[in-house]
């Protein structure tokens, strides 16, 4: 695949400028490099913002805000709909841009895109139905409804492993309801957010939408640090740890802003004595190794029953001896490099604690030299047998490492699957409907997302997305998740000659 071809499709030079409003791009900041983890070679480089910088990008954003909210949602969702459609026809080459510059598999990169252009789609629809309600006031001649207005611009924040799809799921939503977008993205794989960025930029000119409506921002944690903390963005977005998401809540918390936080995951999948091994495996090969582990979403842990449990770990011991490990863009391997070289230093940390906690290797872990492995990012997935209270195994560690647990009542199972801090995403795989009942109900998972016989990644835009507890309780993409990006107002309209009180309260003149 001819990476340069791909960068000159999607507008990506040698050196760019890293800050832009709409099309036009500027950045006076020092400049950052991409290095691909495939191959460890300069991808190109990118300007930083600085305070100025920033201050520029807020005012167009404001400014534009002003004209946006006035266009109908439905011409704001046209709009959209032909993002969707630039989209479609820039898939390979933005697919192939996240899996060189990000690590993760070809299919994995065009899967991501996709996911953009269906929350695309989504939003279209969504233009059309952002309803309010009506209901019946205690006083005569009276009508009270509800409705939701533009918000302002969202500030959004994300993470290296999704550095496309997220930004989407936030700013599609975030058009259609009259808001502007102000984008930091991962300082790991910035070029992305300039393609992202050179293809909206092309629809906005053709659609004369206001310049400032979807900015870009790359820099490293100050300027998350300067959206936290700004007025003039009532929503701050953000996706990535835990750690940093405390940051970012209490920064906006202290301006009465809101935030919507995606923070980590340390998810389980419950393995039942009536679960069926060919949806098992898969299921948890794929959750456990794709994007090399580095899924806010994927499988670290495995609940086994008893009577199961060397069933289940001898077929998973078999099933990773086939997995093909090199350049994400051979479709022939499954899995890519892990981000950098501070990533594999946190897995081979990873690899050590299980060793001296106690912990028994099933599957031996690695780091991989030689060629083709140049580049110093290439692990192998591993799988070892842990108890869930180890320390280590209560740490979201982003790395394929897998680990197993026995259980013996379905009641155990489940408390061990929520007993971690983060509550993402949990699954259950069994054919007993009173087991997946049990799972699915308020005495079951407490995770934001609970499947029963699927893999814990592999979400839908159509239904919210995310997760409780140190996960951080935000909902982005499908279902409802619309109205955290639009601020509700209720009416109540007087159309009589007199002027009656809420709850018969008397106030004569």
């Amino acid at each position: 695949m001819d990476i340069k071809s791909i960068l000159t499709d999607l507008g990506i030079a040698e050196k760019n400028n890293g800050v832009m409003i709409g099309g036009r791009s500027f950045g006076s900041g020092a400049h950052i490099g991409s290095y691909s983890p495939t191959d460890g070679k300069l991808i190109g480089s990118v300007t930083t913002a600085t305070k100025e910088d920033y201050e520029e990008v807020v005012s167009a954003a404001s400014s534009a805000f002003v004209e946006w909210r006035k266009w109908s949602a439905p011409e704001r969702g046209e709009v959209v709909r032909q993002f969707g459609e630039a989209l479609r026809a820039k898939k390979d080459s933005l697919g192939a841009l996240v899996s060189y510059e990000m690590g993760k598999s070809y299919q994995e990169g065009l899967g991501e895109v996709q996911e953009m252009i269906d929350i695309c789609d989504f939003a279209v629809g969504q233009s059309r139905m952002l309803y309010g309600l009506t209901m019946h006031s205690e006083r005569r001649n009276h009508r009270m409804y509800e409705q939701y207005h533009p918000l302002g611009i969202v500030g959004i924040i994300s993470a290296f492993n999704f550095p496309v799809a997220v930004w989407c799921w936030n700013t599609a939503l975030a058009w259609i309801s009259g808001d502007t977008c102000v984008w930091k993205p991962s300082e790991k794989a910035p070029l992305c957010s300039l393609a992202c960025q050179n293809i909206w930029a092309e629809v906005a000119r053709e659609n004369g939408v206001p310049e400032g409506l979807s900015c870009v921002v790359n820099g490293d944690y100050t300027v998350g640090e300067m959206i936290s903390k700004d007025r003039r963005v009532p929503l701050v977005s953000a996706t990535g740890s835990t750690r940093m998401g405390k940051i970012v809540a209490q920064e906006v918390a202290a301006r009465l802003g809101r935030s919507l936080l995606e923070l980590g995951g340390n998810n389980a999948i419950i393995i039942t004595p009536d679960s069926d091994l060919k949806v098992v495996v898969p299921a948890t090969v794929f959750g456990a190794v794709g994007t090399c582990g580095q899924r806010c979403t994927s499988t670290r842990r495995l609940i086994i029953h008893s009577s199961v449990y060397d069933k289940v770990k001898d077929s998973l011991a078999q099933a990773y001896k086939q997995i093909r490990i090199g350049d994400p863009l051979d479709e022939n391997n499954h899995v890519g490099p892990l981000i950098d070289v501070d990533a594999v230093k946190q897995y081979e940390g990873a690899i050590q604690a299980v060793k001296e906690q106690g912990g028994n290797l099933v599957v031996e872990g690695g780091v991989l030299d030689g060629v083709g492995y140049e580049s110093g990012c290439y692990v192998k997935p591993a799988i070892a047998e842990a108890s869930n209270d180890m320390a280590i195994v209560q740490h979201e560690t982003f790395a394929p490492i897998l680990y197993l647990m026995k259980y013996d009542t379905i009641e155990e199972a489940i408390s061990m699957q929520n007993g971690v801090a983060q509550g993402l995403s949990s699954a259950i795989m069994t054919n007993n409907l009173r087991e997946a009942e049990l799972f699915l109900s308020a005495a079951g998972s407490d995770c934001g997302i609970a499947n029963v016989n699927i893999g814990t990644s592999g979400a839908e835009i159509g239904g919210a997305f995310g997760g409780e507890k140190d996960t951080g309780g935000g909902r982005e993409s499908g279902s409802d998740a619309w109205k955290v990006y639009m601020r509700r107002q209720t009416n109540t309209i007087n159309y009589g000659k007199d002027l009656p009180l809420a709850q018969g309260i008397k106030f004569d003149l």
